[in-house]
């Protein structure tokens, strides 16, 4: 009986939403007006991004789960929270926060274990806890646990335990995780309630209202007529967090005049950018002298994303371990992911006589990216040849799936001749794939600074 009671209990914690919004924000049984987080968790309650059990309990001590990190940070972000299956062979379509997960992995925002498993059941501690909200909110934190509890603290939305530390290993439970998440979306509630309300808008819609959270659940502070200048601080979701004149809070950016995407404390932060490593699984690729094109492909792919990690863009891989995935499935990745740029590595083979690198775009007539993918193959061929000192085989048009069906500037690098003795070392060695990855890194940059944005801290 005890198990079946305790069964019921987890079923319970485990559900999206309970009872009414008016039940949620005001009546926790645990949560007293005298709670030191009452004030938070009234706030995400109001907008149903926490909820509590059938019989109006929170459970503010209760350690946080991944899959409950993942609905509630879901639900903060406005991310598609409808149950279907996932990529992840432990979560079936069925796990109450499914969607949410499925959609966080694909905002880029979390991401899975090496062994295709997400588990959803293990605590999420402190640390994990800053990186996730740091991901979701797009602050510049250098992919560090350091630099993720930095963000929080210099942002007034955490602090230190009482040791002095961040406690970064400590499991966080559900009230100090409400007290973090609240901050990062209304900075009102924060240790220091001040920000930079930097960019200018304009509403285009007849009537918008301004409420104080990001969902039409949480009450007005105003409205504003079309026409009205807004200035804006940052975005939860697709939500903006504005002021105009004596008016402040969150309106849907889908109604100012240029999209306010998650996070946006800078414009590098909008940039989304997709590394493709080409093959895997059972598609090696080629093979020569001891190698494969899928292994080396992969490994210099991860040390770009090492790279990107440490600045403010956001990234993706389309598959960061062995396995196999369609060519369709590859530009899929990219498109939902609204990528700006996409860059699939490759290794070239012939007949062993062939050799150095070389970079595609894909130009056709009625394709708008043209000038751009040619810009990002010509900036990227660059580095390349500085850095690896290849026979220069040129910056060309190619017919491939993967650039030819994407939606955005993209290329394909061919590193250089797996089969060809001299350009098969550089690909076989981890120093000089390090400065292959440095070369598509500073290339990317090289695009971006040539179309006017500010990446020179960024070297």
């Amino acid at each position: 009986m005890r198990k079946m009671v305790l069964g019921i209990l987890l079923v319970l914690l485990c559900l999206p939403f309970y009872g009414t919004n008016a039940e949620a924000a005001g009546s926790f049984k645990d949560v007293s007006t005298g709670h030191r987080a009452y004030k938070e968790i009234s706030y995400l309650a109001n907008g149903n991004i926490v909820s509590g059990s059938l019989t109006g309990y929170f459970y503010p001590d209760k350690i946080v789960t991944r899959g409950e990190a993942a609905a509630m940070i879901g639900r903060s972000l406005n991310l598609n929270g409808t149950k279907r299956n996932t990529q992840f062979s432990d979560v079936g379509s069925q796990y109450f926060a499914s969607g949410y997960i499925q959609s966080a992995v694909e905002a880029n925002v979390l991401s899975g274990y090496k062994d295709g498993t997400f588990q959803p059941d293990k605590p999420v501690n402190r640390g994990e806890m800053a990186v996730l909200i740091s991901k979701a909110f797009k602050y510049n934190f250098g992919g560090t646990l350091s630099g993720a509890a930095n963000a929080l603290i210099s942002r007034g939305i955490s602090q230190g335990v009482a040791d002095g530390s961040f406690g970064t290993e400590k499991d966080i439970i559900r009230a100090d995780f409400s007290v973090f998440l609240a901050r990062a979306i209304n900075y009102k509630l924060r240790l220091t309630p001040v920000v930079s309300f930097e960019m200018e808008r304009t509403v285009t819609a007849d009537s918008l209202n301004v409420r104080t959270g990001p969902s039409t659940l949480y009450p007005r502070t105003g409205a504003l007529n079309k026409g009205a200048k807004v200035e804006v601080a940052y975005a939860v979701g697709s939500w903006a967090f504005i002021k105009s004149g004596n008016i402040e809070g969150l309106v849907h950016s889908s109604y100012l005049n240029a999209p306010i995407n998650a996070g946006n404390e800078s414009i590098l932060s909008q940039k989304m950018i997709v590394i493709d490593p080409g093959h895997g699984g059972s598609d090696p690729g080629a093979a020569a002298y001891g190698i494969r094109e899928k292994d080396v492909v992969l490994d210099t792919a991860l040390r770009v994303k090492a790279l990107l990690a440490k600045t403010p863009f956001q990234y993706k891989l389309t598959r960061e371990t062995d396995k196999y995935i369609s060519l369709s499935e590859r530009v899929n990745i990219a498109k939902q992911a609204s990528a700006d740029t996409f860059v699939s590595i490759h290794a070239n083979a012939f007949n062993g006589s062939a050799n150095g690198s070389e970079t595609y775009y894909y130009a056709a007539y009625q394709n708008p990216n043209t000038s751009d993918s040619k810009l990002l193959a010509t900036k990227i061929q660059k580095r390349l040849l500085a850095a690896w000192n290849l026979y220069d085989r040129g910056v060309k048009n190619g017919n491939f799936h993967v650039i030819r069906e994407n939606t955005m500037p993209a290329v394909l690098v061919e590193l250089g001749f797996i089969d060809n003795k001299k350009d098969n070392e550089k690909l076989a060695s981890a120093a000089w794939r390090q400065e292959a990855a440095k070369a598509i890194y500073w290339g990317i940059l090289d695009y971006y600074k040539e179309k006017g944005l500010d990446v020179s801290n960024l070297y």
